[in-house]
């Protein structure tokens, strides 16, 4: 059986790390967060003193992290994933990065002879808590072939996208969608509350043609409609990936108006009062406070 070693064990590492260790994988667990890790331990992994410790016990290692300076730092640093990892060994990175340090990363895990697979995560965190993640790969056939019994146990469904690189690509195009039309959401829905209208008609209506979406019909009817804004995704971390995806298409030579408009009022909205640590569904409750309306909320 393939040694697992798992960095990063947040609001998605932790769920998913959980589900490896539950369906029986040998899991070695690194994280800064002393609770996190003992959530891990107590359910039977084991916990790394370092990360140089847990890669040397490990065949493949998932990193989970938050940005790419902390992935490049992880996997580069002194003492990191790369100098350690046993030959043969290959590196899973599940964050949400700039592409361009995804292709950095490839190219010095591969010139040291180790694989490396970018392997970002969509839907929400209560559906990786359900085993539900959707998992985005970048990889070569074999090397996917060699992580998908993983994948299979932490999630629901795997779309290989291509070659390596190609995962957080296709990520960033998923939340391009996303994180937009959650903004162009927000404000529908300040205008509704300016127009005094009941949220739940106005659900009802919307979800009934072709401007429905899943944040309205499934995600802020338990989220933000319902009064809970504790952050699955946080408000912060939108803006963070929408700037991926602004600077990417910038490389690109892509025009993204509409994205650069919603980059600027995430940020905005990070500006404003505690809403940064918020859950990105509160966007709503930001677009209400900036058009002086109270939150839209199911009656009571």
């Amino acid at each position: 059986m393939e040694r697992i070693g798992f960095i990063g064990l947040g609001a998605m590492g932790g769920p998913l790390a959980g589900h490896l260790v539950k369906n029986g994988f040998d899991v070695t667990v690194f994280d800064l967060d002393d609770q996190a890790v003992a959530r891990l331990t107590d359910a039977g992994a084991r916990s790394a003193a370092s990360i140089a410790a847990l890669a040397a016990d490990s065949d493949i290692v998932f990193t989970c992290l938050p940005n790419s300076p902390d992935v490049r730092e992880v996997v580069l640093g002194a003492d990191g994933v790369l100098d350690h990892l046993v030959e043969g060994g290959m590196i899973v990175d599940l964050s949400t990065i700039d592409p361009t340090s995804t292709d950095e990363l490839v190219k010095a895990v591969v010139e040291r002879g180790r694989a490396f697979v970018d392997c970002p995560i969509g839907r929400t965190v209560d559906l990786a808590e359900q085993g539900e993640a959707l998992f985005m790969v970048g990889a070569s056939g074999n090397d996917f072939g060699r992580v998908a019994p993983m994948l299979e146990k932490m999630g629901s469904t795997i779309r290989h996208c291509g070659e390596a690189g190609s995962g957080i690509r296709t990520k960033l195009i998923n939340n391009f969608c996303a994180i937009a039309i959650a903004q162009v959401n927000a404000e529908a829905l300040a205008l509704s509350q300016a127009f005094g209208l009941d949220l739940t008609e106005t659900l009802e209506t919307v979800n009934g043609t072709t401007a429905t979406n899943g944040h309205l019909a499934r995600l802020w009817p338990a989220k933000v409609f319902s009064g809970d804004t504790e952050p699955g995704f946080k408000i912060s971390l939108a803006a963070k990936d929408l700037g991926l995806v602004v600077d990417a298409a910038k490389t690109a030579g892509v025009p993204v108006f509409t994205g650069a408009a919603a980059r600027q009022a995430l940020v905005l909205a990070c500006q404003t009062e505690d809403y940064a640590d918020k859950d990105f569904s509160a966007l709503v409750d930001v677009a209400c406070h900036h058009a002086g309306q109270p939150p839209a909320r199911y009656s009571k």
